[in-house]
């Protein structure tokens, strides 16, 4: 007798039990997102406001290996697929667009029901959220993903924060969707209200940083150097088999193996590209926040100034011609000889050291908003969920999260003795990059802004006195003396005067 014919895909959903999990929200990253939780062994229903997105998902589906994508085009029946309690993840734009997606699904879930916003959503608005959520009963989590359309699709770093019943609800599916390392899934229940969307915006913050250090390291090597694109390829790929292996490393040496697509173009695709860099908002969001919290972030500070600083485009020509016409030479003010070997070893003793004061400035962002929230941050577990999947995973952050380990009370990255010692080791090597740039008149205010902060806080007495003193003078400010306890005011200018007349 002949066996039955297997069912079909969308006949074999319709007789099985319904998901637990729903996706809004059908750009790049939610479809990859959907796919990646389907393909885990997780049904998912998706919905989006157009209804091609939905067509193209299920398209996707089916062509990447039968998934169990249910597909929706209105509100209410995808809500009402989900089986309860529900959850549904939210992948639009930040901002009004989730307001309005929520507005769209809340009337039909139910208490215990959960929403998971996983955009790079302002962590106050999550907070806000939380509140209106909880008025009806329903759970929220502000979901901080990384990791790109690749990392969406093939397992992100996923930064979770806000109701922890809510993320209890998926934990397993969020585990096994997440990328995975040797130390577990990357993900964990980051904390309390908008944590999660915090350590992310503080995340594209380093990632901010990281960039901007990596685009300086490639411009001395070129401009100081004269390696060629080749070359400079070559060199980024031995550095990812070192102490700066990471993603960010790993892709830049493929950048300079493309070749210009246009045909009859000739020559490497990253020379024709403008020098003018985007951003989306949570660079700006990092350093504002720092400022609010008196947390120095100068590395950070620095790549959102140069990204200021690339879009002025014309601006940045015409000074140049201007000060050409005044006599500053076009190009390098000074010939650097140095042999390329040397240089190529100097410059990746500056990037790593320079990289490890980016971490630190971020790493001391987040404990110092988790002390003023309470939220109590594990920044090793932080370190561990960054491992993989994300923008900014490296093999440094394993000896983050043991330094963290060792010291959950860490002042600082560079005062773990593993870090000091490389710092120490590598100084002499990053202070003559950052000099050789400064005589070549190259910029490299991200490496300046770590040397600088370095040595800040390595200094056991500043010039701030001079400043207090400053400060008092105009202002009646006090200070402190060093000598003896209390605040103290001094009439500066009388002082000065009578001792001025004193002298005369």
């Amino acid at each position: 007798m002949a066996s039955p014919a297997p069912a079909s895909p969308a006949a074999a959903a319709a007789h099985a039990p319904p998901p637990r999990i729903g996706l809004a929200g059908l750009a790049t990253m939610g479809q990859n997102l959907a796919l990646n939780i389907a393909e885990k062994g997780f049904p998912i229903s998706v919905y989006n406001r157009t209804a091609a997105k939905v067509d193209s998902t299920l398209v996707r589906a089916r062509d990447e290996g039968a998934l169990p994508v249910l597909g929706h085009r209105d509100p209410r029946g995808f809500v009402l697929s989900l089986a309860r309690p529900r959850t549904v993840v939210l992948l639009v734009q930040a901002g009004r667009a989730v307001d309005a997606t929520i507005e769209a699904l809340v009337p039909y879930l139910e208490p215990g029901d959960a929403i998971v916003d996983g955009g790079n959503e302002w962590y106050q608005n999550t907070e806000r959220r939380i509140e209106e959520a909880a008025a009806r009963g329903i759970l929220y989590l502000g979901m901080g993903v990384s990791g790109g359309e690749e990392g969406a699709r093939n397992g992100p770093s996923l930064m979770p924060g806000g109701h922890v019943d809510a993320y209890n609800n998926i934990r397993d599916i969020l585990e096994k969707a997440a990328a995975q390392t040797e130390d577990g899934a990357c993900v964990t229940f980051v904390g309390p209200g908008g944590a999660g969307n915090f350590v992310k915006m503080v995340h594209n913050g380093i990632e901010y940083g990281d960039m901007q250090l990596i685009a300086e390291a490639y411009d001395v090597l070129r401009r100081v150097g004269g390696l060629s694109n080749s070359e400079i390829a070559d060199v980024f790929d031995e550095w990812n088999k070192g102490e700066l292996e990471s993603f960010l490393v790993e892709i830049t040496a493929d950048i300079f193996t493309v070749a210009d697509p246009l045909e009859g173009s000739g020559g490497a695709l990253v020379d024709k590209i403008l020098d003018k860099t985007g951003m989306k908002g949570t660079g700006k969001w990092t350093v504002q926040q720092a400022a609010e919290l008196a947390i120095a972030a100068p590395t950070i500070a620095a790549s959102l100034d140069g990204r200021y600083l690339s879009g002025l485009k014309d601006e940045r020509v015409a000074a140049a011609g201007v000060l050409e016409e005044e006599g500053m030479p076009a190009g390098l003010l000074k010939k650097i000889d140095v042999d390329k070997k040397v240089l190529v070893d100097r410059v990746r003793q500056a990037l790593y050291a320079s990289k490890i004061c980016s971490y630190a400035q971020g790493m001391n962002l987040i404990r110092a908003k988790s002390v003023e929230k309470g939220w109590n941050l594990n920044l090793a577990e932080l370190a561990r969920i960054w491992k993989g999947g994300c923008i900014i995973r490296a093999r440094f952050l394993d000896r983050i999260k043991r330094a963290y380990d060792r010291n959950p009370e860490l002042a600082n990255l560079i005062v773990d003795r593993e870090f000091a010692r490389e710092m120490v080791q590598r100084q002499n090597a990053w202070r003559w990059v950052v000099a050789r740039a400064v005589e070549a008149g190259i910029s490299t205010p991200g490496m300046t802004a770590s040397l600088s902060y370095f040595d800040t806080y390595r200094s056991s007495r500043l010039p701030a006195n001079l400043i207090q003193a400053q400060r008092d003078l105009f202002g009646a400010h006090t200070y402190e003396r060093i000598d003896c306890p209390g605040s103290f005011h001094t009439e500066w200018t009388k002082l000065a005067r009578r001792s001025n007349g004193a002298a005369i």
